[in-house]
């Protein structure tokens, strides 16, 4: 699996607003910050939050390890593991209370994986195996396999199924050697799936791709990821799987959501109720990528990166149609959280306060009040903390 988000330098990295909260037409609203606290250490990130502002995510306890954590409000949930060192939470709960992630279990892993990146992206490494979960009500319980000893769950829906990936029991011929000193953990064939009713599926991948990951599903049922090959672990994709296909799994169909140009480099990273889909894609050359918004009447359509700053990705989208994301510099050190509206593409550091304690690196996830959460840094220790930044209504 590896982080279901935009993970970059030191772990992961990893607006927001409807569109009738602007006065008038291209018009941002402006937005305060809260940051939010991790579990008695000095990392946390978020990913997604409901409609209520209940938020999902991973923050560090005293002694460096990542455990999966909801906030809401001034409270503070540690959903615990499945009796391993570390876990995360990906997708946001559903209108239950469930809620979807990947937790390393008290049991070895045979082939020495480091399946769900913990350890690539900063956490201590465990060389226990990690397993997708479903927690409800304060229980965690696993998710099956298509025979191999890992996998991971990214989202869930209003009916309960889940979106991820699981690995199979069959080497993928396609991996680099085992090599851990160059990031390279996977041995297995790992596939995207759902999961239904306890009964795990697996999805078709696109044509001759042995590896793929399902990382988002909306209340229709319709499921975005991609496919493509094994490969050492990516800082910017955060998975062990190269992406060549950006797909779209809408009951029965494979839908190839095509590239802005590029042979590689193609993913999703979200969607929403209304189908459309948002993600990366490299463009001609393989050597720059941009975010990219996606529907079926459309196709793709590029968000280049904000003024100054050579590559993008798109994370999140409402049902509204806002867009957010994250925008790279050349050198791959500096990094924007960004939102489109009405087709303006805007850093969101620039709509909050001049005198923030925080620089906002990524926008993850976005609710219908507009409300976006993601991945920042204290500027004035560099740590890493998730945050909210909710709309201040204009009168």
């Amino acid at each position: 699996m590896k982080f279901r988000s935009f993970v970059i330098s030191l772990g992961m990295l990893g607006l927001l607003l409807q569109a009738g909260l602007a006065a008038q037409e291209n018009s941002q609203p402006r937005y305060r910050v809260v940051e939010l606290k991790a579990l008695g250490g000095t990392y946390s990130q978020s990913f997604s939050l409901t409609s209520t502002g209940v938020i999902s995510g991973q923050a560090s306890l005293a002694g460096g390890n990542w455990h999966a954590i909801l906030w809401n409000g001034s409270s503070q949930t540690d959903l615990g593991t499945l009796g391993g060192l570390n876990s995360s939470v990906f997708g946001a709960p559903n209108a239950f209370g469930q809620v979807v992630g990947a937790a390393e279990t008290s049991d070895p892993d045979p082939n020495g994986e480091d399946f769900c990146g913990f350890y690539a992206s900063g956490a201590p490494l465990s060389g226990t195996t990690c397993r997708g979960f479903l927690w409800h009500a304060g229980s965690m319980t696993q998710l099956p396999t298509l025979g191999g000893y890992n996998g991971a769950a990214n989202g869930i829906n209003s009916q309960g199924v889940v979106a991820g990936n699981a690995e199979t029991a069959t080497p993928d011929l396609t991996c680099p050697p085992f090599n851990p000193s160059q990031g390279q953990y996977q041995v297995l064939e790992d596939k995207p799936v759902v999961w239904e009713n306890g009964h795990i599926h697996e999805l078709p991948t696109y044509v001759g791709d042995p590896d793929g990951f399902a990382i988002a599903i909306n209340d229709h049922g319709q499921v975005a990821g991609a496919s493509g090959v094994c490969s050492a672990f990516n800082a910017i994709d955060g998975f062990y799987i190269s992406p060549v296909h950006a797909l779209l799994w809408d009951h029965g169909r494979t839908i190839n959501l095509g590239s802005l140009g590029g042979a590689f480099g193609n993913q999703a990273h979200g969607m929403n109720n209304r189908g459309q889909v948002v993600g990366a894609s490299d463009l001609a050359g393989d050597s720059v990528f941009y975010g990219f918004v996606w529907s079926e009447r459309t196709g793709m359509q590029a968000i280049p990166p904000v003024l100054g700053d050579a590559y993008s990705a798109a994370l999140g989208i409402s049902d509204l149609g806002v867009v957010t994301g994250v925008s790279i510099d050349s050198t791959f050190t500096n990094l924007h959280a960004f939102v489109v509206v009405n087709g303006v593409t805007t850093d969101l550091n620039t709509l909050i306060p001049r005198n923030s304690p925080l620089q906002l690196l990524t926008a993850c996830g976005i609710n219908s009040r507009g409300e976006i959460t993601g991945l920042a840094v204290e500027k004035s220790t560099g740590q890493y903390r998730g945050y909210l930044a909710i709309p201040i209504r204009q009168q």
